[in-house]
């Protein structure tokens, strides 16, 4: 199937999420959350993701994790991922028990867009204080993508992982997986990166980035995208391609952020204040700029 047809399709099909200028969205990709050894790369960036995350929940965002969420790629079991980082997935079930969170998956969690997967892994959790399952996402859906709708302006905005665009990573993922978990993985402890990463190889990250700006320019929609880790912020007047980047970069994490009707790229990392006391602050890097300055009506 051509990979801009694809697109459409998840766009076409995609749950509607109504939105307004009161509305406030949180949007975060490549988390990879692992099981907490030497592969974990969100290990050390756990706290940063955490003290981001309870900002925006007690802000009453919407949280909306662009794929990637969880390594299962390298990981066989998310109870392993689970209970490494426990407390992440505590704040993630608040959002959720709230109705504020909404999952879409990426091709290193590619597996979540199996329902039998959903029901017995992220329904519910087992609580080792109280021996027993316990409701965690309770009939969660997770997405392919979704559509933010205005409901004032009527402007579309594509939210999709944006591993559509790769052969390897959509088509092939199983194979993808089998190479990372049983080649790359043992090999990542020499040093030695994935050269089929799209993270980690610029020539990838450019012909994804390429198809989904040809998306954009062709359906002149608003996307919003992770999967490169390479954070975008297009000037009003070029395609309106955006992305959040990763929460896996050295020491500092990535978002965007919608709030007032204006659209943000946002970085946590640790600071120092004028007394050497550190602490984890909040900086913008691109916007605010307004939704409407990039409105495509159809």
């Amino acid at each position: 199937m051509n990979k801009l047809k694809r697109i459409s399709n998840v766009f076409e099909s995609a749950e509607v999420i109504p939105f307004d200028n009161s509305s406030r969205f949180i949007l975060m990709s490549d988390v990879h959350r692992g099981d907490g050894s030497w592969a974990d790369d969100f290990l050390k960036n756990q706290n940063l993701y955490f003290a981001a995350l309870t900002y925006y929940y007690n802000e009453n965002y919407t949280y909306i994790e662009i794929g990637d969420g969880d390594e299962l790629w390298k990981n066989k079991r998310l109870s392993d991922i689970m209970y490494v980082h426990s407390n992440a997935f505590w704040l993630l079930s608040k959002f959720y028990n709230e109705g504020r969170l909404h999952l879409i998956f990426g091709n290193h969690d590619m597996i979540k867009s199996k329902n039998k997967f959903v029901k017995n892994n992220l329904c519910e959790s087992y609580n080792e204080k109280e021996k027993k399952y316990v409701p965690l996402f309770e009939k969660i859906h997770v997405h392919e993508g979704l559509v933010l709708k205005h409901t004032d302006t009527n402007q579309k905005i594509l939210l999709i992982h944006g591993h559509q665009v790769s052969f390897l990573d959509y088509e092939l993922w199983r194979f993808s997986r089998f190479l990372v978990r049983y080649f790359w993985r043992p090999l990542e402890l020499f040093g030695v990166n994935d050269p089929t990463s799209t993270a980690k190889n610029y020539a990838k990250k450019d012909a994804v980035e390429l198809k989904l700006s040809e998306w954009v320019i062709r359906e002149k929609h608003m996307l919003i995208a992770g999967h490169t880790h390479r954070p975008m912020f297009p000037e009003v007047g070029e395609p309106p391609y955006f992305n959040d980047g990763s929460s896996v970069h050295p020491r500092s994490i990535t978002a965007i952020e919608i709030d007032s009707g204006n659209i943000t790229l946002v970085k946590w990392n640790v600071k120092t204040k004028d007394d050497g006391t550190l602490f984890i602050g909040r900086e913008i890097l691109a916007g605010p700029r307004k939704l409407s300055d990039y409105h495509n009506v159809d």
